[in-house]
């Protein structure tokens, strides 16, 4: 069974899932942080600051000399871009008219120094024009593993959301270490199917962290028929998972009544992980799975509806999805 609708690609850049805005040239009007904050930008009229009108966004000076300006990003969970989105929400008379994006694949933990001087910048989007108040789409084609984007804007102007659209794509290193999150974003987790995303995203249960709020979950509408909701995870490899978080944090009136852990091998049948089993609102609840066969993907249904905060699959790859990963690492 799949979803009826095409599922939203994770922000590998968003704030929340540890992305960060580490250097930009100018940011005389408006914060370069502001480029990876959650959700969309808002917009007061008539708000004004010390620098000017109050933008949700990044935005420059007026250049009165040759040049252009530019933010360095380090991604939250490093991967494989799909697409790029530069949003200029809000922004009408002072949008920068072209952008281009590049990449850089760096480890370790730089500093802006070194990712200014040292680091071999890949071109992913080529300078290319935007319009104003849109989100401009740009699909990517590369399959390199990238750390850090840098959004270069021409001449100068505002930016509201820089959206680097992708899957992760984790460093082998940290797969050896020990039992893992299998189904997180940054090991190479993602959703491949869901029955219901009518509040927020499912990509949200696959956040690293606690939850903040509900907003930070999935929630799906309420059912008025007697089918369920469900939600479909691609694992970071073939694995096998010792432990299952189910995370009902934040979710107080509408936490499921219960939920149920199905695993799959490749396209073969679906077994039993956890048999159908009670909830509790604003509980994070933890299961020690007796099953060792291995998984490649997990199924979620929670009875009949509601919103869950975090899903979490713990355990180890195997031998092979082990040696997957590491020819992976080196395309």
């Amino acid at each position: 069974m799949t979803s009826t609708f095409p599922l939203p690609l994770p922000d590998l850049a968003v704030r929340t899932l540890g992305g960060a805005v580490v250097w930009a040239n100018d940011e005389t009007f408006a914060e370069k942080e502001n480029l990876v904050r959650p959700g969309k930008a808002v917009y007061q009229t008539a708000t004004f600051g010390h620098k000017g009108q109050i933008y949700d966004g990044w935005e420059t000076r007026r250049r009165r000399e040759p040049g252009y300006d530019e933010a360095i990003v380090r991604l939250g969970a490093p991967g494989v871009v799909e697409a790029v989105v530069v949003d200029t929400g809000w922004f009408t008379g002072n949008y920068p008219p072209e952008i281009s994006v590049e990449a850089a694949a760096v480890n370790g933990f730089p500093s802006t120094d070194e990712l200014r001087a040292d680091v071999e910048w890949v071109t992913i989007v080529p300078r290319s024009p935007v319009k104003g108040d849109t989100e401009n789409r740009f699909k990517v084609a590369s399959d390199g593993r990238w750390t850090h984007v840098k959004l270069t804007i021409y001449p100068d102007g505002g930016v509201a959301r820089l959206r680097v659209l992708g899957r992760g794509r984790p460093d082998p290193k940290f797969l050896d270490a020990g039992p893992i999150d299998l189904a997180s974003l940054e090991n190479g987790g993602y959703v491949t199917a869901c029955s219901n995303m009518f509040y927020s995203s499912p990509n949200n249960l696959l956040f690293p962290g606690p939850p903040r709020s509900m907003g930070e979950g999935w929630e799906t509408s309420r059912r008025r028929n007697d089918a369920n909701d469900w939600v479909q995870v691609r694992l970071a490899g073939e694995s096998v998972i010792a432990l299952a978080e189910l995370d009902t944090s934040c979710f107080l009136g509408n936490a499921p009544g219960a939920a149920s852990l199905k695993g799959r091998h490749g396209e073969g049948e679906w077994f039993d992980l956890l048999p159908k089993t009670r909830l509790q609102p604003d509980t994070r609840h933890r299961f020690v799975l007796e099953h060792s066969d291995p998984v490649t993907e997990i199924r979620m249904d929670i009875f009949p509806d509601g919103g869950m905060a975090r899903l979490r699959m713990f355990g180890q790859l195997t031998e092979k999805a082990r040696a997957a990963v590491k020819v992976s690492w080196d395309v």
